[in-house]
């Protein structure tokens, strides 16, 4: 049996957990000191199985407009619909903060994060020049949006 998923408020407690999932995840993960930064100001949420903390995502927003900053799910526990569950909680709490649109930006590279916001609704809405820094130069970023109205 599936263990229950849980989702709740990242502390500074989770973050060495965090931490080991942004390493395993990204070739330039965020830094201890982005997400220290990130409790002050933006909500961060982390994402357990059972006790098993496997995912995190960090959620600005600002006004009626959402930025999702970051959305991570651990390797070993990706491809299990995980990050779309994740993904689909963050976007509640943007509904519930009055967010009637979300942005966010995506490595050109990584496929399968942009085929997981497609298929969440999010379109391709520009495209963000060496946006990133990438192995051996930089990377584009592409600009992704979706409506959070019902």
């Amino acid at each position: 049996m599936e263990s229950a998923l849980s989702f709740h408020p990242m502390s500074e407690a989770n973050l060495d957990q965090v931490l080991k999932i942004e390493f395993a995840a990204f070739s330039h993960p965020w830094t201890r000191g982005i997400f220290l930064d990130s409790l002050k100001s933006y909500e961060c949420w982390v994402l357990c199985v059972g006790e098993q903390q496997v995912g995190h995502g960090v959620l600005q927003v600002v006004l009626d407009e959402a930025h999702l900053l970051n959305i991570t799910v651990t390797p070993p526990s990706q491809g299990r619909g995980l990050g779309f569950q994740l993904l689909d909680f963050l976007m509640q709490r943007a509904r519930a903060r009055n967010a009637r649109e979300c942005f966010l930006e995506v490595r050109a590279s990584n496929v399968g994060a942009y085929r997981l916001y497609e298929r969440y609704g999010f379109n391709e809405i520009g495209r963000r020049r060496d946006y990133y820094p990438g192995v051996g130069g930089r990377e584009d970023a592409l600009v992704m949006a979706c409506s959070l109205e019902e």
